[in-house]
């Protein structure tokens, strides 16, 4: 069984690498995705910018250290359908590969690769939406957290810079250190993740964090429980972000609304379909 799963593996990333991988762009090239200016961090990173997200990548662990992006209401309703399109960077040195997530880690635990740019804010153009698979966007993380509250939080995202009708920036990233574990050939595990997400028309913010340990469980659907201030998101993670002068931090509980009804029935309008991002 083993073997068999391994050749399929390897089968779908022989696959992904048929479509052809664009050089990253300059810097300044990702102005937009930064709009009130670039982070630091105590950990050495090298900056790749996509046409749809900035990560700042950590080579020594493989893994982003963080990502940012900024999401148009006229790239929320994007019909390009998911194409599991997983990929080495090929403009990384010995970077992270697909079969680095296959099989178990030392404790016994295997990990989704877990997009911090989603590739539902990346549907809008096939070429945008294959980078979303590059692993320089991916994290190991449980799938009990990829396919549940993180990516209810995702989706919440798109929802507000739909329905607000305006541009949403975000920060995400892994909470980890030398002495997490790793899989596959040095991939760090993180043993926490968080996003940070910025109303680009009100200045409002709110954060979120989201413990990553074994034994995993289910998070639940309620987001208002990982709500974390900011600066104590910044002090984990060990990254300094920057903000409108104005930024208003949003209290628990009074985070935008979001009607998931509208926003499924909107995709299904515009795309066909179930109107659900897979």
């Amino acid at each position: 069984m083993k073997k068999l799963v391994l050749a399929l593996t390897l089968l779908l990333s022989i696959n992904a690498q048929a479509w052809t991988q664009r050089a990253p762009g300059g810097i300044a090239q990702c102005s937009a995705h930064i709009p009130y200016g670039a982070e630091t961090s105590a950990t050495p990173y090298t900056p790749i910018c996509r046409q749809a997200y900035l990560v700042e990548y950590d080579a020594a662990n493989k893994i982003p250290n963080n990502v940012s992006w900024t999401l148009t209401p006229d790239h929320v309703l994007g019909c390009v359908t998911r194409s599991n399109a997983f990929v080495a960077d090929a403009s990384v040195k010995d970077g992270a590969t697909p079969a680095d997530y296959v099989g178990k880690n030392a404790q016994g635990f295997n990990y989704d690769k877990g997009h911090m740019a989603p590739d539902g804010d990346q549907s809008w153009d096939q070429q945008v939406e294959y980078e979303s698979f590059l692993m320089t966007n991916m994290s190991p993380q449980f799938g009990s957290l990829n396919r549940g509250i993180w990516k209810l939080l995702e989706t919440s995202f798109r929802g507000w810079a739909l329905q607000l009708n305006v541009p949403m920036t975000a920060y995400a990233g892994g909470v980890y250190a030398a002495t997490d574990t790793t899989v596959g050939k040095g991939v760090r595990v993180p043993h926490a993740f968080y996003k940070i997400v910025i109303n680009d028309k009100t200045h409002e913010v709110a954060g979120w964090y989201f413990p990553h340990v074994a034994p995993y469980p289910n998070l639940g659907n309620d987001l208002t429980k990982y709500r974390k201030p900011i600066k104590d998101i910044q002090a984990l993670a060990g990254v300094t972000y920057k903000f409108p002068a104005d930024a208003k931090e949003l209290a628990p509980g009074k985070e935008w609304p979001v009607d998931f009804g509208k926003l499924t029935n909107a995709k299904r309008a515009k795309c066909g379909g179930s109107g659900k991002d897979d």
